[in-house]
């Protein structure tokens, strides 16, 4: 094919097999990351773990090729969050980009406040944010907000499994907390809010971790695309560290063969809901399966060809470590 002068020719996809740990600026859409990072590699297919609002920076884990399969586990995985409140003044939105609604002189210690936000620790119910992507009869709440329309919403229960005070400087307080999927964290600075009496919004949210995912090993848009595609390639983590807190189980050549054909094997492994299952090689993911009453059952299962694909990237790894 002739290339015309001044037009650039448009390179291929690719089949691309891994989690990218992105960090997320400020601003931008989940969605827009994952377009940006998925030209970027040329992938054939990839997909996001659960969405960050733009005002919110940090872990974004992205999942190309074979680990879209299991993207689900790291959305319903646990979070943890580093968040500043701004005490005595509470907005339209539950954030900074939100109209005044009131303002309240502010009278609490780093005591008091952490008084409140132990109150919130354990299984809460929440009502969901009118400024969220939660959806309504096809449409996402804040479009109804922003035509000015406020519709009832059941509130949903979540845990709080810690929150740690991080800082504390008269009308700000900088938290850490750690939380099941679904947490709303400006209703939860809201809420600090009102416990405290004065009101509360939400000015900076930032996500360090997702299940067994930590931001530490996360790279920025800039860092990518500064990149070679070889040093791109590296970055990607191995497809199984979404499962990375399950049982592993693994299989003779034969048995990983059959298990990969979808038929169920006899194991002398424990009952267990959630297992990984790996072929003989080290790098051998096979997919994931339950067992029960001494047999192996597969519920996601990798092609032979993805199989293959994870076998050549680590050994493309090996011989060209970084």
């Amino acid at each position: 094919m002739t290339t015309l002068p001044g037009t650039r020719q448009k390179l291929p996809r690719r089949a691309v097999h891994g989690v990218l740990l992105l960090d997320k600026p400020l601003g931008l859409s989940s969605n827009d990351a994952l377009q940006k990072a998925k030209r970027l590699y040329r992938a054939e297919k990839a997909g996001h773990t659960g969405t960050l609002d733009p005002l919110a920076t940090g872990l974004l884990p992205l999942c190309f090729g074979a680990a879209t399969k299991f993207s689900q586990v790291s959305l319903e995985a646990d979070k943890t969050y580093r968040a500043r409140l701004k005490l005595g003044v509470r907005t339209s939105t539950g954030d900074a980009e939100g109209e005044v609604l009131t303002e309240r002189p502010v009278h609490s210690t780093r005591d008091d406040a952490l008084a409140a936000c132990m109150r919130f620790v354990g299984v809460i119910d929440q009502v969901p944010p009118m400024h969220s992507a939660l959806k309504r009869d096809g449409k996402a709440l804040y479009e109804y907000a922003r035509a000015g329309i406020e519709v009832e919403r059941e509130p949903r229960r979540v845990t709080i499994h810690r929150i740690d005070m991080l800082d504390c400087q008269h009308d700000e307080v900088e938290i850490e907390v750690r939380c099941s999927k679904g947490t709303y964290i400006r209703t939860l600075a809201e809420d600090i809010g009102e416990a405290l009496g004065c009101g509360a919004h939400l000015i900076a949210l930032r996500r360090t971790a997702s299940g067994p995912l930590m931001l530490s090993g996360a790279v920025t848009l800039e860092q990518l695309e500064a990149a070679s595609e070889a040093e791109r390639d590296a970055l990607l983590r191995p497809v199984d560290e979404l499962l990375g807190e399950w049982p592993v189980l693994r299989l003779e050549a034969d048995d990983a063969g059959r298990f990969l054909s979808g038929m169920r094997r006899r194991t002398v492994q424990a009952d267990a809901p959630q297992v990984r299952v790996y072929g003989p090689q080290q790098a051998a993911f096979l997919g994931s399966a339950s067992v029960k009453a001494g047999e192996l059952i597969s519920t996601r299962l990798l092609s032979p060809l993805e199989v293959e694909g994870l076998l050549n990237a680590q050994a493309s790894k090996n011989r060209n470590p970084s």
